[in-house]
């Protein structure tokens, strides 16, 4: 039986692969998975907008110059109800150099009820997130790259599992630190909160 390497690499100081070292001797297998069309063209067009923009442009710029260099003219975007304002300006600016379709998690207005979903207030009605149905309404409209704006943890991967077209994160949701998730790990008062979680 193969033994098989733990990937630790987050807890690697000396990062040997950046200087060419490949530590699970599986570079070869690897370089097979660009062998793809799809795959290749996305990445080629991702590594092109690092080497011309790195450290110059904001990630709203380098989406639209990302889309730009895929060839894209329709854009998805799906954002979370809780990211509205920010949607439409992301909308406004989008659409200045595409075709936008945008759909807010929302859409169809379907009860938690409905599938037994836990509710932030029992006592309420509420409607549920809808990512599959973001994604299909995306899928629909021909779509050549999405954009995620703020959908929620998880609500994020329903959306990628269905989502036809690439998908991009714009905002990545966190309602406590002002769509700042790196916050957390750069303060390290917030750091320990996570020692106590049980």
């Amino acid at each position: 039986m193969e033994k098989r390497a733990i990937l630790r690499c987050g807890q690697c100081d000396g990062k040997e692969c950046h200087d060419g070292k490949d530590c699970f001797s599986r570079a070869g297998e690897h370089k097979q998975l660009y062998q793809d069309s799809h795959i290749a063209k996305l990445h080629k067009a991702a590594s092109a907008i690092e080497a011309r923009f790195y450290g110059k442009e904001t990630r709203l710029g380098e989406t639209i110059f990302l889309a730009k260099e895929l060839g894209c003219q329709r854009l998805g975007l799906a954002f979370c109800i809780g990211l509205s304002e920010e949607a439409k300006v992301i909308d406004e600016i989008l659409s200045k150099h595409f075709e936008v379709v945008s759909v807010c998690c929302k859409v169809c207005g379907i009860d938690k009820k409905d599938f037994d979903l836990p509710q932030i207030s029992p006592e309420n009605y509420e409607v549920m997130c809808n990512p599959a149905g973001q994604a299909q309404l995306l899928n629909n409209a021909k779509t050549q790259l999405n954009v995620l704006c703020g959908l929620c943890v998880g609500h994020d991967a329903v959306f990628a599992r269905i989502s036809n077209a690439p998908v991009t994160t714009l905002i990545a949701k966190d309602r406590v630190l002002a769509h700042n998730p790196a916050a957390a790990v750069y303060s390290r008062y917030i750091r320990k909160h996570f020692s106590e979680i049980t």
